[in-house]
């Protein structure tokens, strides 16, 4: 567990990691890493830095609005998201209007500020442990509840829809608003308890293994929509045939080699995976369970 009186213990500046991470994460099957662009044809690694770069000081501004907050949690959720939309705003300035992040922004406004809001509560705390993970998930849940209901009603008098809006219409997947309303189970019931307790030594294997696990089992909206629903359900079998073979970390490493070009040939791409495994390495920073990875200084 991280000691919250360390210096280490700067919740923005591990929202900034998670990012840079995640993007640096490689073999990503179809994403954007190191190696190439994956499945996109409009973006690459230097528009994700560049993105990240312009979102940094909405991070820190998520997390100072949580610090100081003291309505009922619906009102810190209004003033997220008008945080939010100027963070998106600047991302899309940013990248010349290509939406890289705006998924994960959505979502680490809302545990920034609910880890915020946490540290005011409890301002004698000396740990973060998977409690204080599970409390932020419990805030979070409070903060948008309702929100689906109010964000999806009247689609069938609209004219157009979006794509989260067509998804919920069409098959009732509830995307990324879903999980936060949710309390992100993906990350409570999957990926964090599996980190929690997997013996590695290398922060690759560590975050790769994290990914296949999300692919396994998230509603991933950017599968959907790139694919649709067969093409999403063959991808979450395939991503658990991986983790049924037991595989080691360098056979696991080819084999995302050689996915990495299937997922491309076949023009997909896991991006709602990709943005909860930047969330869950955030909470894995919170509770110091990363293997071998900085200090935070």
């Amino acid at each position: 567990m991280v000691s919250t009186n360390s210096l280490g213990f700067r919740p923005p500046k591990f929202a900034k990691k998670a990012l840079l991470y995640e993007l640096a994460l490689t073999p990503s099957p179809g994403l954007v890493d190191r190696a190439n662009t994956g499945s996109h044809t409009d973006m690459n690694f230097f528009v994700f830095l560049d993105s990240a770069l312009a979102l940094g000081p909405y991070l820190d501004k998520y997390y100072q609005a949580g610090l100081v907050h003291q309505g009922d949690l619906k009102e810190l959720f209004e003033r997220l998201r008008y945080l939010g939309a100027q963070a998106e705003e600047a991302m899309f300035q940013a990248t010349q209007g290509i939406n890289t992040h705006k998924g994960i922004n959505f979502s680490l406004a809302l545990v920034l500020g609910a880890t915020g809001y946490h540290q005011l509560q409890e301002p004698r705390r000396v740990e973060w442990s998977a409690g204080d993970t599970q409390q932020i998930f419990s805030y979070v849940t409070e903060m948008v509840d309702g929100l689906i209901a109010h964000d999806f009603q009247d689609l069938e008098s609209k004219e157009t829809l979006t794509h989260g809006e067509r998804l919920y219409r069409d098959h009732g997947i509830k995307g990324i608003r879903g999980q936060a309303e949710a309390g992100y189970p993906d990350l409570s019931q999957h990926l964090l308890p599996y980190w929690r307790q997997l013996k590695v030594e290398s922060l690759d294997s560590y975050l790769l293994k994290g990914l296949v696990l999300l692919m396994s089992v998230s509603e991933d909206s950017n599968l959907l929509h790139r694919g649709g629903y067969e093409a999403w359900q063959r991808v979450q079998a395939e991503s658990q045939s991986l983790i049924d073979q037991e595989l080691s970390d360098a056979d696991l490493r080819q084999q995302l080699q050689d996915y990495d070009q299937a997922l491309i040939e076949r023009k997909l791409s896991p991006g709602g995976s990709a943005d909860l495994l930047a969330l869950g390495i955030y909470f894995a920073l919170l509770e110091g369970i990363l293997p071998l990875s900085p200090d935070g200084e």
